[in-house]
């Protein structure tokens, strides 16, 4: 065995005479733990609060989906769609149109957006499970609204003799005033029956109604060939970078291929930001902690001035008797960062199946154990334990043994 080794395994297990240092060294072992459950349980509370945050703008987000490069519509020809149907590694797709309107019920007004979506939209994405109050219908003159949207227009479902009005100006030059824009021909309208109502988070309720595709591509006066997006749906083994490059050749440079992470890369930047800020917020702690090693080795090292003192004369080295102490802050900290990082699993998986921490009374904190973070944390353990402990040894010398 490791001579350096052998001696600091001894001085962590044994006791010294001193009670005070005993004292000190308890307090340094329980300082680590503590701070390195505290990364692991904010890295996981974080973690948990970054897929739940994901899971809404997901809902309408599909696995890969064809946007303009440029502008708000492209054009999509037959010829394309069967070259679209061919692709094995596409499940479904679905066309859409999304533009700004102008809302109006019941003297009551309000500005969304349209989304016009085709049969297949449901396929492509898994919208039926936000249905708050109807059944999903876009087809036709039926349409469905988020929550935020009825609440705040009073709209009610089923409503054929009071339908829901969409408002959008007829493609032109100019501007409009508030005189001019009274004038039927300088804007187009639609009504919608609405079927249902999608119920997801405030921001989602507020921003969409859903409609038939071709009613929206004759409110906007388009073409029927032009749309503002399409929606994929991926096998679950499609080879994403060969399916990107054949769909880029069928679709032209005019149209941007972008995956869920693409789509929300805003929100993405910003949730990893805030992991990082806190990482590097609780690192801070972790280092200001440690400062605790450095002091209980070099009261170990005074404690055990004699022993260095008899092993010196025994012809152990200087480098060998710094190596003792080094290994031994290195134990300590390796250590309590492990129990610390046992004793934080413990709590999140406690957290995961029974929910003892509630953020509303129906839904639990959300947290989430990835093997991930438990490298991290011991990782960033063991390099703040290294350079205590370096810094700490290196006070052996031959002054001190003399």
């Amino acid at each position: 065995m490791n001579f350096p080794f052998y001696i600091a395994r001894r001085y962590v297990r044994s006791k010294s005479s001193q009670n005070a240092v005993n004292i000190i060294n308890f307090v340094t072992f329980l300082v680590i733990v503590i701070g390195s459950a505290a990364l692991f349980i904010v890295l996981s509370g974080f973690a948990g609060l970054k897929t739940f945050s994901l899971s809404f703008s997901n809902i309408f987000d599909p696995d890969l989906k064809a946007v303009p490069a440029a502008g708000k519509f492209f054009s999509l020809n037959p010829q394309q769609e069967e070259q679209l149907k061919e692709i094995s590694d596409i499940t479904f797709y679905s066309r859409e149109i999304e533009e700004r309107v102008y809302l109006s019920y019941r003297q009551k007004g309000d500005v969304a957006y349209v989304k016009g979506v085709d049969s297949m939209y449901r396929k492509a994405i898994s919208v039926d499970s936000t249905i708050y109050w109807g059944e999903w219908a876009a087809s036709g003159r039926q349409g469905v609204v988020g929550l935020g949207i009825a609440n705040l227009l009073g709209l009610t479902i089923n409503n054929f003799q009071d339908p829901l009005i969409l408002i959008a100006p007829k493609p032109g030059k100019g501007s409009l005033s508030p005189q001019s824009f009274q004038a039927a021909s300088l804007y187009n309208t639609l009504p919608v029956v609405l079927f249902g109502v999608y119920a997801i988070e405030e921001n989602l309720d507020h921003k969409y109604v859903f409609t038939d595709i071709n009613l929206v591509q004759n409110l906007l006066n388009l073409s029927p060939d032009k749309i503002s997006g399409i929606n994929f749906k991926l096998a679950a083994d499609a080879d994403l970078v060969s399916l990107r490059s054949r769909l880029q050749q069928i679709l032209g440079e005019k149209v941007a291929l972008k995956d869920r992470r693409e789509l929300n890369s805003a929100l993405y930047k910003m949730l990893n930001t805030e992991n990082l800020a806190t990482y590097l917020i609780f690192t801070l702690v972790l280092i200001i902690a440690l400062f605790n090693v450095v002091g209980a080795i070099i009261m170990m090292i005074l404690d055990k001035q004699q022993n260095s003192k008899t092993l010196f004369s025994l012809g152990t080295t200087i480098r060998e008797l710094r190596r003792i102490y080094f290994i031994q802050g290195v134990l300590v900290t390796s250590l309590g960062g492990l129990i610390g990082v046992v004793v934080a699993s413990l709590l999140i998986w406690s957290q995961l199946v029974f929910g003892w921490l509630k953020i509303t009374p129906s839904l639990a904190y959300p947290v989430e154990y990835r093997l991930m973070n438990v490298l991290i944390v011991l990782a960033t353990i063991v390099v703040l334990g290294v350079i205590a402990s370096k810094i700490a040894s290196s006070r052996i010398s031959k002054k001190l043994l003399a």
